[in-house]
């Protein structure tokens, strides 16, 4: 799930000042045990963390990443004392190959018994033997209801030269090529090198109508007003959607990307029971709701969907309906097919 940067300013403080509250948790002589986590920005409400540390007699560390890319190349180069890591699905599937993770003890994990069986179905790790499903997130179309006539959930709105110049698309090869491809009603894990190409002439059409491809300011450029039209993920809108209601957020009905990042256990982990307690919390139904409204992501976790709020349960961006909810895919790892995105990315980033 890429870049986040809501908050980012709150929640550094919090982690701040939730670490000096944890410094003190356990009391006595036996310092209290460090669980070092490795996650996305602004990816966990920071009075969970101090629940979770004064539950558990331990302090919590923080550490985060931009893209699943750079947390792969910083262990990859060596960096080591992380517990639980966040990844999403396709690169938990790389790491698992690759013997970077441990095999989850599922006795120590009762609560993913709420996990969603629907999502599970549709999850790369089914029996959850690596993973825990932490948050879900929709790429889709957010559109100012305002400014934008006729609007039709379908890819093909990047091809509105009325709006030219006022539309963004991802800085993403997998998501922005994989929406040209369910456009043309391939599989967004295409590897046929014909598809690949149709695709890329499709973006190359689109580009001629974009701003630019742009991972974060789109949300900021959506909620002033600076752009009209965007494809984004449903958890970035919903963030922003409290700042302007003209804002709307659709999933086109050829479908898209469902993503989903996962709770990991290192290999290397020095902390693997404290870690297995940790991803049971955050499976407990009313702490995945108190989590999910805070960060305006969904945990698919079945019995906590009861307990969100109105604004999160009845929108249809978040709770797809079924027929759209059909077509859209997971990301999955590629492997040495992934250089087939890569040379068709570098073509459109050089079109014109």
């Amino acid at each position: 799930m890429k870049i986040r940067t809501f908050l980012r300013f709150a929640l550094g403080i919090s982690v701040v000042v939730a670490g000096l509250l944890a410094a003190s948790c356990g009391g006595g002589s036996k310092a209290p045990a460090v669980l070092h986590i490795y996650t996305w920005s602004d990816y966990v409400k920071p009075e969970l963390i101090t629940r979770f540390e004064t539950e558990n007699n331990c302090k919590v560390v923080i550490d985060t990443f931009d893209s699943n890319e750079a947390m792969y190349a910083k262990l990859k180069a060596g960096a080591s004392g992380y517990d639980v890591i966040t990844p999403t699905s396709y690169m938990v599937s790389l790491m698992q190959s690759q013997g970077m993770l441990l095999p989850l003890n599922h006795d120590l994990l009762p609560n993913i018994s709420h996990v969603d069986p629907e999502y599970l179905a549709i999850a790369l790790d089914k029996t959850m033997a690596y993973s825990v499903p932490y948050m879900l997130t929709n790429t889709g179309i957010a559109y100012l209801k305002s400014k934008v006539a006729n609007f039709e959930p379908t890819w093909a709105m990047f091809d509105r030269s009325d709006l030219k110049g006022r539309m963004v698309m991802l800085n993403d090869m997998r998501e922005t090529i994989g929406a040209a491809l369910k456009f043309l009603g391939y599989s967004l894990n295409s590897t046929n090198p014909d598809e690949l190409s149709k695709a890329k002439d499709v973006v190359l059409r689109w580009k001629a109508n974009l701003a630019k491809f742009e991972n974060e300011q789109y949300k900021t450029g959506i909620a002033s007003g600076e752009f009209l039209l965007v494809h984004g993920y449903s958890g970035d809108i919903l963030q922003v959607q409290a700042e302007n209601a003209d804002i709307a957020f659709a999933m086109p009905r050829e479908g898209g990307v469902i993503s989903c990042d996962d709770l990991v256990i290192a290999k290397s982990s020095k902390e693997a029971k404290l870690a297995h307690a940790y991803i049971n919390f955050m499976q407990d139904p009313n702490v995945a709701a108190e989590n999910s409204e805070f960060i305006q992501y969904l945990c698919p976790n079945r019995d906590a969907y009861p307990l969100l709020n109105e604004s999160i349960r009845g929108n249809a961006g978040i709770f797809l309906a079924p027929e759209i909810k059909a077509k859209c895919e997971i990301l999955a790892d590629l492997g040495e097919k992934n250089a087939l995105y890569v040379k068709v990315w570098d073509e459109i980033k050089a079109g014109k």
